[in-house]
């Protein structure tokens, strides 16, 4: 059983703790404050942690949802509407996500995006398209954060418009297919 980490009561221990944490990955302002909050002894240490940290540009919130955007959607071939929630969740604030996302889809083709991920559905799909399978894919490009008119464009032109019985389903900025998943 893994004990707790003891708590820091320095803000030079907080800062180092904070450089061991920004080695092992990237963290947004919102992200290393929490983290910092749950080593520190007292809380009152940590924006002034927070501070040096971003004056020594460790952490920056525009160039953290910049990269994350473009990691999110080169690699992991994923939707603006997932990757600015999946920014939300971690506290980047909206101005520095609009921005990240409209740099990176500038240069990269959301549609070719989404005809890529319906391709490697369908090659691992055995027997033929029925509207089930066609519903699962469906499903899985809005989980993957892409608009629902920009799905079924791009299914229609596959099925050769053989998509009419699929739900219209809103994406919105607060949840997935509409919901609200908080």
């Amino acid at each position: 059983m893994k004990r707790p980490a003891r708590k820091l009561v320095t803000p030079e221990q907080l800062y180092m703790s904070a450089q061991r944490a920004l080695m092992r990955h990237a963290y947004s302002v919102h992200e290393m404050k929490k983290h910092l909050e749950g080593r520190a002894e007292n809380k009152e240490l940590v924006p002034p942690v927070i501070a040096r940290l971003r004056e020594l540009a460790y952490l920056d919130d525009a160039k953290y949802a910049q990269n994350y955007a473009a990691q999110h959607a080169r690699i992991r071939r994923q939707g603006k509407f997932r990757i600015a929630r999946e920014l939300r969740t971690k506290g980047v604030p909206d101005v520095h996500i609009d921005a990240a996302l409209e740099a990176v889809f500038a240069d990269q083709d959301e549609r070719a995006l989404v005809r890529e991920r319906i391709r490697r559905k369908l090659a691992h799909i055995r027997g033929p398209v029925d509207q089930k399978k066609m519903a699962s894919l469906y499903r899985n490009l809005l989980g993957a954060g892409f608009s629902s008119e920009l799905i079924r464009a791009e299914l229609k032109g596959v099925t050769h418009g053989d998509v009419a019985e699929l739900p219209d389903v809103e994406q919105t900025d607060e949840g997935r297919n509409g919901r609200d998943d908080g």
